[in-house]
């Protein structure tokens, strides 16, 4: 959406917002208890920058919504956010309804909290399945298992060829992103030469955030988890968003020292995609999916 094609509702201008003007929608983010990771602007803006939308008062941002466009068929919805003190006014509604249409008839997913399932559900979305932030101090447990390397440069054609696999679109050029930004550390397991699973880890504002996680068994998701927590210094804390339906994701962290603290729901304007979910041990964010 460009200036021209911005809504006005109620004296609200919704446009779509450059870099720069996102990192304030981060920093509401930040307040919101998210823990957004440090880079995560850079990382996501480039994925769709006309997917980014800012809704102004008086020349004032007073509220936000991503619709990320991934492929002619997906998208997906995050950042919903209205500045505190302007809540309750239908700014975040009018936001949405410039915001959303940049979507067109793809199917579109979000990671819901709890207060703003009830609303989904009346525009439209789905429930598919929950998803549990576990957190806290990681028990460590040793050195990194065999098979498992940082990633580099070489990997990158088959951890994309991976991803695709457990993620509603080929989205190449955000994890080529993802896992070689400044500050964030990235594994993968290879056996054979073949990749059975990789995972990152990202300094966050109040712990580093674990994700994605994905991996072909339960034995390769524990072994890439314990590299990963490896990372930060000893006493530092973690997080990691991981599908309830995963049985062995939570197992995993609380055997870890992880707790469970912060509940979402997926949900899609639609049937759910067809992914490789018995490969899901970690979400890469609920921000952009």
């Amino acid at each position: 959406m460009n200036d021209a094609l911005a809504r006005q509702a109620d004296g609200l201008t919704v446009t779509a917002a450059s870099p720069q003007e996102w990192h304030q929608v981060a920093e509401w983010a930040a307040a919101e208890g998210w823990n957004p990771g440090h880079g995560d602007v850079d990382c996501f803006h480039p994925t769709d920058p006309a997917g980014f939308f800012i809704g102004r008062l008086g020349g004032e941002t007073v509220s936000a919504v991503s619709v990320v466009v991934y492929s002619d068929r997906y998208a997906f919805l995050g950042y919903y956010l209205v500045r505190p003190d302007l809540r309750g006014r239908g700014l975040g509604l009018a936001t949405w309804r410039a915001a959303f249409p940049h979507a067109g008839d793809r199917l579109t997913g979000l990671d819901a909290v709890p207060a703003q399932q009830d609303n989904y559900r009346r525009s439209g979305f789905l429930p598919s399945y929950g998803t549990v932030r576990y957190a806290g101090r990681p028990e460590r447990n040793g050195a990194p298992a065999p098979g498992i390397v940082p990633v580099a440069a070489e990997h990158l054609d088959a951890i994309a060829a991976y991803d695709r696999d457990c993620f509603p679109a080929d989205r190449r050029a955000f994890v080529a992103r993802w896992l070689t930004a400044p500050g964030h550390s990235a594994y993968v397991r290879l056996r054979e030469g073949r990749v059975t699973g990789y995972g990152a880890i990202r300094p966050g504002r109040d712990a580093h955030r674990i994700g994605p996680l994905f991996a072909d068994t339960a034995d390769d998701a524990e072994a890439l988890l314990d590299s990963l927590v490896s990372v930060p210094a000893p006493g530092e804390s973690v997080a990691v968003d991981m599908p309830e339906t995963q049985k062995a994701a939570g197992e995993l962290a609380l055997a870890r020292g992880l707790t469970a603290q912060f509940p979402t729901l997926r949900m899609y304007t639609g049937p759910a995609p067809e992914v490789r979910t018995e490969r899901i041990f970690g979400v890469t964010s609920l921000e952009l999916g």
